[in-house]
């Protein structure tokens, strides 16, 4: 038996899970140990790290719907055929991030529901708060599978830059989301939105000195701006194709994910 914790995680993965083993599961120091998710589509393998013979650490895959799946802790030795330790049922959930991430998403041409995100603006989240919404956020927006015509200024590109609105880049900026800002940057119309007015003439690199965010009024003026540091930086992917390998830099674990 072993104990997974958390039990779940949300879809875009990237977060830890601590695995107890029980008496009987500690293991020796040459044989490597490694989590098997197993989902209705996909199989991910994850490597993980001991933190003490008890216990072991790896990162939660990306998944690529809501279900529970089976976790099978793996024992590999060399010369030995792999053990199957333990199993565990494991779920994978859609949070509020992701939720936020859609929206924003399907918001992105629609003034509506952008004047909304000014208006929640108005109570302004403390600064530990931003930035756990702008990492998981990202994570989130990252994993979303976007559609190839998706532009930050939405659907219409028939609009002018001359024609007065919100856009996702003055949602992104007004909070301070350094990580969010720097995604939307680098999708179709990340630049562009970054000339365009507002209702009060401020533009997304206007609100960011308005604000006093240096750090964002670097990312979006500076030609040699790189990726603020995140999570999101700490795991990159490595491969990509039939199958997909990402390295988690953090924890040094490695994730396998195939159809």
């Amino acid at each position: 038996v072993m104990k997974l914790n958390p039990q779940q995680a949300p879809l875009y993965g990237d977060s830890v899970i601590t695995v107890q083993l029980t008496e009987e599961d500690k293991v020796e120091d040459d044989v490597v140990l490694y989590l098997v998710f197993t989902g209705s589509t996909v199989q991910h393998c994850t490597s993980t790290r001991k933190i003490n013979p008890g216990s072991l650490e790896t990162i939660s895959p990306g998944h690529d719907c809501c279900e529970t799946v089976k976790v099978a802790l793996c024992a590999s030795r060399e010369g030995h055929p792999v053990l199957v330790v333990a199993e565990e049922s494991f779920q994978f959930v859609q949070d509020e991030a992701y939720d936020a991430a859609q929206f924003l998403a399907t918001c992105a041409g629609n003034q509506q529901a952008l004047n909304f995100t000014r208006f929640l603006d108005r109570s302004r989240p403390p600064a530990a708060d931003v930035d756990f919404l702008d990492e998981k956020v990202a994570l989130a927006f990252r994993h979303l599978k976007l559609p190839a015509e998706w532009n930050v200024l939405g659907a219409d590109q028939s609009l002018t830059e001359n024609i007065p609105r919100e856009t996702l880049m003055h949602f992104a900026v007004r909070l301070g989301l350094l990580r969010l800002t720097w995604f939307l940057l680098q999708q179709p119309g990340g630049r562009g939105a970054l000339s365009i007015h507002n209702n009060e003439g401020a533009t997304p690199v206007s609100l960011a000195l308005e604000r006093g965010y240096q750090k964002l009024h670097q990312l979006l003026t500076e030609e040699e701006a790189r990726e603020p540091d995140s999570w999101s930086t700490l795991s990159h992917t490595v491969h990509s194709g039939d199958y997909s390998v990402k390295h988690h830099r953090g924890l040094d674990v490695y994730l396998l994910t195939a159809e």
